[in-house]
């Protein structure tokens, strides 16, 4: 019970912010070391706070001081240290009017410049394995053994596929920032240097590796492949939260200060559209049905019912009249309204979601940043050594040990005889201090590029993704395999989750003495909700499809939206009237409810199920009423079994829903979760301040959910698991997709994960 408490603490003590954010798209990243260079960038500039970089989104969210920090000059300072980058002054724009289809189509384009590298680098790389298939079957292919063919390859993937990394290695060396491109390159043309140098001047008795720049090329593209794929699944995340945003408002033109509102409002409407990002607060908006809401306002006129799925994943939609207030994004679906902005722009209910998915996504776990720091000096530390190891055996190492170099050097003799002439081998004892520093250090050099770090995360991620996919999961990369094997604490959402998302009838009860029967009652609802649709009415009608109960005549039908229905029933030769709808609504029209259904009623929404009360009347005498439904949201097939294996892993499962609490603890009794392990009635926001208040106690967490208001908490967790059948926008936040829509795929996805990461580390 202190958890909840601080739980909701964290979620209502949100501080008001005291520095102002600059977000920057910066492009040509290529690994943990550009991340280092371009934060030390950023946080050297005057006025900048605080900077963080995400490498896979390539973005740069930086916290500044309030009106010091111009965008143009801070992106132009990242552009100048060799990454080009953009302020973002909207959301999915830039000033200069690139949008995320500008984004979209720029990754686009390197991914197919990307794989025809790759493709020219995997021929080269063929064909200097072809070269040496005579040492493994004794069959030599004319030409391919040559060392000048080979000295031909290691020239081509320098110049073709290679040489992008060479140019962004030298590019990080030049501005002090050097990064793993830098550490490629130094090693692949060392060994084509030394190589070179050793086929030119053969009397030195230096090795020729030709074939060490075409494989370390060719692999290291591969894995760069692998991964831009990745940071391309990811970074749609962000472009599908923005698409959700309404781009138009309707405006109505400004009515005479005079003239009382009341009567304003009798008029016919003087109406335009406008993009959204105009709209003030404080104006007025006309809502049609069907469109989305364009602002967070407060209803001035009209009355309708509006479906809050995206913020809260419920699926049954709210009744909205006069006063009450109604969020951006929702959908307006069965009533005209006019509308008074109260937030506008980046205030508003969805723009605030999207901000908390993009700050959780450059947000860094400890170990990343560690990561990043030791990626960032790696380069110095290598050169350092190579330096170290030349002066240690030019004035140390010879001069001790020339003997047992000799001998070795002589052993070695047998193996260089394909790439040195004959009459050169007897050179290769030269007795020579600087020759064999040199070559010393050079090795330091070709030895030290991170092949490993090109390749055994990638080709394990490879195999893991393939076997995933072949079970139903999707993985989007090394990162969320790294992550999931150190997880806790397992957090599911409630609706579209736990349970289908779709409600069914559960009970038909009849309330008073009467000649109904629960399949007559049953007939009666089924026929007045015929001529609605909301989800009660669509689980009503295909209860009695189930039940094969056939639908009565009926006219006359009326619908407050929200609160009931009303229609007139022809049964057995007379017209009945049948009222359906909440309890107040038919209080409303004079019926009455004793203390004994009010306690039969409460002991249903107890059990999570939503009561719909039905009376009946004649022409005469006032309604009564004679029975109630009740439906609810059903658990899925796997939930208690997907429950229960979590636990059995050593898993704290909690349950999370921005549903209210009574349906909240229902579910959690049935799956057996601990009372102190619910929280309901939890916002969109809210949910992800509870994931990182979990974080903040220590606790590695998983999130599963569904909907566009799990996206925040899928972003803040430390992985996000969703539902194929969940929105878009869940699906793309998430670090795991269940294809098959299993719950018990959870499980399965987080023992793959164990196993691959055990693997990676292996390979490291």
């Amino acid at each position: 019970m202190q958890l909840i408490s601080e739980l909701k603490n964290a979620q209502e003590n949100s501080q008001a912010p005291t520095v102002e954010t600059v977000t920057l798209d910066v492009s040509g990243m290529k690994c943990a070391g550009c991340v280092r260079a371009v934060e030390q960038q950023l946080s050297q500039h005057l006025g900048v706070v605080a900077a963080s970089v995400n490498l896979v989104t390539e973005v740069a969210v930086v916290q500044c001081k309030p009106g010091v920090v111009n965008p143009d000059a801070l992106a132009q300072t990242v552009t100048d240290a060799g990454f080009p980058s953009q302020a973002r002054y909207a959301q999915g724009a830039t000033e200069d009017g690139a949008s995320t289809l500008d984004r979209t189509e720029r990754r686009r384009i390197e991914a197919r410049q990307q794989i025809w590298q790759l493709a020219t680098a995997a021929v080269l790389l063929v064909l200097s394995s072809l070269g040496h298939l005579g040492q493994v079957v004794h069959l030599t292919l004319p030409g391919l053994n040559n060392i000048w063919f080979h000295c031909g390859l290691a020239t081509l993937a320098l110049l073709g596929p290679g040489r992008s990394m060479a140019i962004d290695g030298w590019r990080g060396l030049r501005h002090n920032a050097p990064n793993m491109n830098t550490l490629v390159s130094l090693g692949t043309f060392t060994a084509y240097s030394t190589s070179l140098v050793a086929l030119l001047f053969p009397q030195l008795g230096w090795e020729c590796f030709f074939d060490e720049p075409v494989m370390l090329v060719g692999f290291i593209l591969l894995g760069r492949t692998l991964e831009q794929r990745a940071r391309n699944h990811a970074a749609s995340a962000f472009e599908s939260l923005l698409a959700l945003q309404p781009t138009v408002a309707r405006l109505i033109q400004k009515r005479d200060p005079n003239e009382p509102e009341l009567t304003f409002l009798m008029h016919p409407l003087s109406v335009s559209e406008i993009p959204v990002d105009r709209v003030r607060v404080g104006e007025w908006l006309h809502v049609l049905p069907g469109d989305k809401i364009p602002v967070d306002g407060e209803i001035v006129a009209g009355q309708t019912t509006v479906s809050e799925s995206m913020l809260t994943g419920e699926p049954l939609p709210v009744m909205k009249e006069s006063g009450d207030r109604v969020a951006a994004g929702t959908l307006n679906q069965s009533g005209a309204i006019i509308l008074s902005a109260t937030r506008t722009g980046k205030d508003t209910t969805l723009a605030q979601i999207i901000t908390l998915v993009e700050a959780a996504q450059t947000r860094k776990a400890p170990i990343q940043a560690l990561a990043d720091t030791i990626a960032g000096y790696f380069t110095y530390g290598v050169l350092t050594i190579a330096t170290l190891t030349f002066l240690f055996w030019y004035f140390i190492g010879f001069h001790i040990w020339s003997d047992a170099l000799l001998v070795q050097t002589t052993m070695s003799a047998g193996h260089l005889m394909t790439h040195v002439p004959t009459s050169h081998a007897s050179l290769l004892t030269s007795h020579s201090p600087l020759l064999l520093s040199l070559k010393l250090a050079i090795a330091v050099l070709v030895v030290a590029c991170p092949c490993v770090l090109g390749l055994a995360t990638p080709t394990a991620i490879l195999v893991g993704s393939g076997i995933g996919a072949e079970r139903g999961l999707l993985i989007r990369g090394g990162d969320v395999l790294e992550r999931v094997h150190e997880i806790d604490t397992v957090v599911l959402d409630k609706t579209g989750t736990l349970t289908t998302g779709k409600p069914i009838v559960t009970d038909c009860l009849i309330t008073s003495p009467c000649d109904l029967t629960p399949t007559l009652l049953l007939q009666l609802a089924a026929s007045i909700e015929s001529g609605t649709r909301h989800p009660l009415a669509i689980a009503i009608q295909q209860h009695a499809q189930q039940q094969k109960v056939g639908l009565l005549p009926t006219q006359d039908f009326v619908t407050e939206p929200g609160y009931g229905v009303a229609a007139t029933v022809l049964l057995e030769s007379r017209s009945v009237r049948v009222l359906m709808g909440t309890q107040a609504w038919l209080v409303r029209h004079e019926v009455s409810f004793d203390d004994a259904i009010q306690t039969q009623a409460h002991g249903l929404s107890q059990a999570g199920k939503t009561v719909v009360f039905v009376a009946l009347s004649n022409a005469i005498d006032r309604p009564s009423l004679v029975g109630l439904i009740a439906a609810m949201d059903p658990l899925r097939a796997d939930a208690a079994e997907t429950v229960a294996t979590l636990k059995q892993m050593g898993l704290d499962v909690w349950l999370l829903t921005g549903d209210r609490r009574a349906a909240a603890t229902a579910i959690a009794q049935s799956l057996e979760l601990e009372p102190n392990h619910i929280l309901a009635d939890v916002r969109p926001d809210g949910k992800a301040h509870t994931i990182a208040t979990l974080q903040s106690k220590g606790h590695r967490v998983a999130m599963v959910g569904d909907g566009i208001n799990d996206a925040p908490a899928l972003a803040q967790a430390d992985v996000g698991i969703a539902l194929q059948s969940g929105t878009d926008v869940a699906v793309e936040t998430a670090g795991i997709i269940l294809v098959r829509d299993r719950l018990t795929d959870v499980v399965e996805s987080i023992r793959l994960s164990r196993a691959t990461f055990n693997k990676i580390r292996q390979n490291l």
